[in-house]
C-alpha cells in the first residue's frame, strides 16, 4: 500500500509499506495491503511501519527511527489517519 505521512512542519515519509501499527484512541490497530477503508482518529504513540524496501537515503529524516531494513518508528502526538483504495494517509503532529 502507499504510505504518507504529513505533519504541519513537512512531509515525513512517502512510501511502499506491507503494513502500518497505529495508536488508535482505542488501542493500537494495524493495517495491511488491501484494507477496507478506514478512517481513525490517532493518540500519542508510535508508527510502526513494515517497509515494501529496504529505507533509501532520501526517505531517512529525523523523526524516523530504523529498527531494522525494513522496519521503522516514527513518534508522533495524535493526528489523523484516513485509509483507502490501498492509499494511507497520516496527517500528525
Amino acid at each position: 500500500m502507499k504510505l504518507e505521512i504529513i505533519t504541519p512542519e513537512s512531509n515525513v515519509f512517502s512510501g511502499d509499506a506491507k503494513s502500518v501499527s497505529l495508536p488508535g484512541l482505542d488501542g493500537i490497530f494495524q493495517v495491511l495491503n488491501n484494507h477496507a477503508p478506514v478512517i481513525s482518529a490517532l493518540k500519542k504513540g508510535n508508527l510502526v511501519v513494515e517497509l515494501e524496501a529496504p529505507l533509501s537515503d532520501e526517505q531517512k529524516n529525523d523523526m524516523i527511527v530504523v529498527d531494522s531494513t525494513e522496519k521503522i518508528r516514527i513518534a508522533i502526538n495524535g493526528g489523523v489517519a484516513e485509509l483507502n483504495k490501498n492509499k494511507l494517509i497520516v496527517l500528525a503532529e
